[in-house]
């Protein structure tokens, strides 16, 4: 290991190369769905009833994101490059601020989701100016691990805002799975829509 990175399964033997995707693409495709779906959510052409949908997807999306961020990018950025520490607190805050504000929405209609997809892109652009510094002083097996870690998270987070869940390790990596798991049995139940490959294309 070259940077101090968050607890990680230990390298089985000297030159292990892992399989997987590295952190630093999982979290760019992430970050352009994101803008996608942001742009859909705003969009004043789209039929109210796909709106509606879209919204449910950006809210799910968002929410395993910044779990998945505050388990992951976030540790690793504050190990790895010791200036940054403000600025992911900073960002830590803002992403409990942006899950406050999902929450409170009250629909495809409320007016207040302008500002949201506008926190959303202005959150992108924070957490790539944070990812950058450490895509330097990372080897590229260790962002691999750190994928790997990221694409779990993600999969086993929130799919709803729970802005007073722990925000930093170790308490959200036992608190969010759990939130889960009660947020993806009320998905089944009721056939929420959560994940972009859910929705129908939009038109041209």
């Amino acid at each position: 290991m070259t940077v101090p990175l968050p607890p990680l399964p230990p390298v089985p033997e000297e030159g292990y190369r892992p399989g997987g995707r590295s952190l630093v693409d999982l979290v760019d495709r992430e970050q352009r769905r994101l803008l996608e779906l942001a742009d859909r959510a705003t969009d004043p052409d789209a039929a109210p009833q796909r709106l509606g949908e879209v919204v449910e997807v950006l809210t799910a999306t968002v929410s395993r994101h910044l779990s998945a961020e505050e388990q992951y990018l976030f540790p690793a950025v504050r190990a790895a490059v010791p200036d940054a520490s403000a600025a992911v607190d900073r960002e830590i805050g803002a992403a409990g601020e942006l899950l406050t504000a999902l929450k409170a929405l009250a629909g495809p209609a409320d007016p207040a989701l302008a500002e949201v997809a506008d926190r959303i892109r202005r959150h992108v652009a924070r957490a790539a100016a944070l990812l950058a510094p450490l895509r330097e002083v990372a080897t590229e097996a260790e962002l691999i691990r750190l994928g790997n870690r990221w694409e779990i998270a993600g999969e086993a987070a929130p799919t709803r805002p729970h802005p007073g869940t722990p925000a930093t390790p170790p308490w959200n990596r036992i608190v969010e799975p759990a939130v889960g798991v009660v947020d993806k049995v009320r998905d089944a139940v009721t056939g929420r829509p959560t994940y972009p490959s859910d929705l129908i294309p939009p038109e041209d």
